[in-house]
C-alpha cells in the first residue's frame, strides 16, 4: 500500500491566514447551537454579567455538502463536453445560491467537496463570503491538478484551530483528506474549579466513485488510511479521549464495504442515529443524498461520529474482515458454490488445502492484489495469518469457511468483544485518575431538499447533484479512565 503524504499547519504563533475576516459583528444565538458572531465575551457584554456560560446552548452543528464542481456539471446530455465551467453566469449564480444556503444555516463546521480550487475567482468568492460571516477556511486540491478539492470552514465563535493536517492518498483517484484538531471557544460547562473546553478531531474527505468492482479495494484503502492516520495522530500528540467526526462524500451506500468497516470501528451514521434507522436491509434506502451521473439515487453523504469510551477492536482486525468480505463477495458474484470457491483458492495444488502461494494467486485473479492500488505483500501476509487459525501454514476447508461465511467471523468477533467489555466493567483500572470527558449526542439531522429524507429526488432541485446534510450535536459529560482502544 502506498503511503500518503502528510503536512502540518498549526495555528500556533498566528500562523493561519484568516480570509476576509471583516464584516459586521452582530450578536445572535444560532438556531443550530452555540454563540453567534461576537463570541462569548460579546454575548455576555450585550446581555449583562448575570448571564453565565451555562445559559448558552453548547450544541454545535456540522454541514457536509458536495457542491458539484462546475468542471463536472454537464449542461447537455447529448454533448458531454458542454460543462458549466464554460459559462461564468451559470456557475456564479448557482454557487452564490449555495453560499446563501450555507450562510442561512451558519453551522459551526462546514465541510465541502468538489470545490473548484483550480479557479481563483471561485475560491476567492467562497473565502470572502465565508470570512465575512466569521469563518476561517482551509482548502486542499486533489493531486495531479484534477481541478477540484476540499474546503473546510470553522466558525471562529465556535472553534479555534489547534492543528491542521493534509492527507494525500497518492492513489488512482488522486483523493485527499483534511484533518482539523479543534477546541471549543465557549466552554461546554463551567464549574467552580474548571471549564470544559472540548477538543474534537474533524476529517473532511471525498472517496473514489465505485466505477466497477475492482475499485472496492481502493475505496477501502482510502478509509483505512484515514483511520490509520487519525489513530497515529492521536498517539503522536498524546491526546486524551475526544469525539471524532468524519464528514464527506463517501460514494457508497449503507450496504457497502466502507460503511461496514466504519461501523466495525464503532462509528455511527449521525443521520441514521437521529432518525432511529438501523443497519438492516429494511433501513438501507430510507433516505438519499445524491443523484449520480447514471441517474441513480442513493445515500452516500455521511457525518460519522465516534465518541470516546467506545470499545473498539484493533483497526487491523476490522480491515482484514472487510477485505475477506470483498473476497467472499467476488467469489459469490462469480456464481461459485462453496466447494468450487475452495477449489479456486487451491488452484492446481493436489492436496486438500490452500497454500499461501495459491492464496496470493487467487487474490490476484480476483483483482484485489497484483496491481499498484491493490493489497501490498505485507497486507497479504496479514490476511493469511488471520485466516490460518492453527498456524500450520495451510488453509483447510474449515478455515476457508470463515472466509466464505463472513457472518461467522463477525459472530466470533462479537463474542470476543462482549468478553472484553465484560472484563473492562468488572475490573476497572482504579489506579488511573478519572478524567472529565465529553461525548456528543446526535440532536437533529436534516437533509435538503426535504424530499431526500423520504428517499426521492425532486426534479426542480438545482443547487447540486448532492443534498447538504446538517447535524446538530449536543455535548454530554462523562467521567472516564478508559484508554482509547
Amino acid at each position: 500500500m502506498k503511503k500518503g503524504i502528510f503536512t502540518d499547519r498549526s495555528s500556533a504563533n498566528g500562523g493561519l491566514k484568516e480570509n476576509g475576516g471583516g464584516g459586521a459583528k452582530s450578536i445572535w444565538i444560532s438556531r443550530r447551537g452555540g454563540v453567534g458572531t461576537g463570541g462569548r465575551a460579546g454575548f455576555l457584554r450585550r446581555y449583562g454579567s448575570t448571564m453565565t456560560v451555562t445559559d448558552i446552548d453548547p450544541s454545535i452543528s456540522c454541514t457536509t455538502f458536495n457542491i458539484l464542481a462546475p468542471i463536472y456539471k454537464r449542461l447537455d446530455h447529448e454533448d458531454q463536453s458542454r460543462r458549466e465551467s464554460h459559462y461564468k453566469v451559470y456557475w456564479l449564480t448557482r454557487n452564490q445560491n449555495i453560499l446563501d444556503r450555507l450562510l442561512s444555516e451558519l453551522s459551526s463546521i462546514i465541510c465541502l467537496q468538489e470545490v473548484w480550487v483550480g479557479n481563483e475567482e471561485f475560491v476567492e468568492m467562497y473565502e470572502k463570503r465565508l470570512g465575512e460571516a466569521g469563518y476561517i477556511s482551509f482548502k486542499l486540491a486533489r493531486t495531479n491538478n484534477r481541478g477540484d478539492g476540499l474546503l473546510t470552514a470553522l466558525h471562529k465563535d465556535h472553534f479555534k484551530l489547534l492543528n491542521y493536517r493534509e492527507l494525500l492518498f497518492n492513489d488512482f483517484g488522486d483523493r485527499v483528506a483534511q484533518l482539523l484538531h479543534v477546541e471549543s471557544v465557549v466552554p461546554f460547562w463551567q464549574g467552580r474549579n474548571n471549564e470544559v473546553q472540548q477538543q474534537v478531531i474533524i476529517v473532511n474527505t471525498h472517496l473514489l466513485f465505485p466505477h466497477n468492482h475492482s475499485f472496492s479495494i481502493i475505496r477501502l484503502h482510502q478509509v483505512y488510511k484515514i483511520l490509520q492516520y487519525v489513530e497515529a495522530y492521536q498517539k503522536e500528540q498524546n491526546l486524551s479521549q475526544m469525539p471524532i467526526i468524519l464528514c464527506g462524500d463517501w460514494n457508497g451506500s449503507k450496504r457497502g464495504h466502507v460503511y461496514k468497516l466504519l461501523r466495525s470501528q464503532e462509528f455511527v451514521s449521525s443521520y441514521d442515529t437521529a432518525h432511529h434507522y438501523t443497519d438492516s436491509d429494511a433501513d438501507a434506502h430510507r433516505w438519499v443524498s445524491h443523484r449520480n451521473h447514471r441517474g441513480n439515487i442513493c445515500g452516500v453523504d455521511f457525518i460519522w461520529l465516534l465518541n470516546p469510551n467506545k470499545y473498539r477492536k484493533p483497526l487491523k482486525t476490522s480491515w482484514n474482515e472487510a477485505v475477506f468480505s470483498i473476497v467472499e463477495n467476488l467469489l459469490r458474484k462469480a456464481a461459485l458454490t462453496e466447494d468450487n470457491a475452495f477449489a479456486f483458492l487451491k488452484g492446481d495444488h493436489p492436496g486438500d488445502y490452500v497454500t499461501f502461494d495459491n492464496f496470493c494467486l487467487a487474490l490476484d485473479e480476483l483483482g484485489v492484489s497484483g496491481h499498484p492500488e491493490g493489497l501490498s505483500c505485507e497486507e497479504m501476509k496479514d490476511l493469511w495469518i488471520e485466516a490460518d487459525l492453527d498456524g500450520n501454514g495451510v488453509l483447510d476447508f474449515d478455515e476457508f469457511q470463515r472466509i466464505w461465511n463472513s457472518t461467522y467471523m463477525e459472530e466470533q468477533q462479537q463474542y470476543s468483544e462482549d468478553i472484553m467489555k465484560d472484563l473492562s466493567l468488572e475490573v476497572p483500572n482504579s489506579s488511573q485518575p478519572k478524567e472529565l470527558t465529553v461525548e456528543f449526542v446526535v440532536k437533529t439531522a436534516e437533509l435538503f431538499p426535504p424530499e431526500a429524507a423520504q428517499g426521492t429526488w425532486p426534479e426542480n432541485y438545482s443547487l447540486s447533484d448532492h443534498a447538504p446534510l446538517t447535524v446538530v450535536f449536543s455535548p454530554r459529560r462523562l467521567a472516564s479512565n478508559q484508554p482509547v482502544c
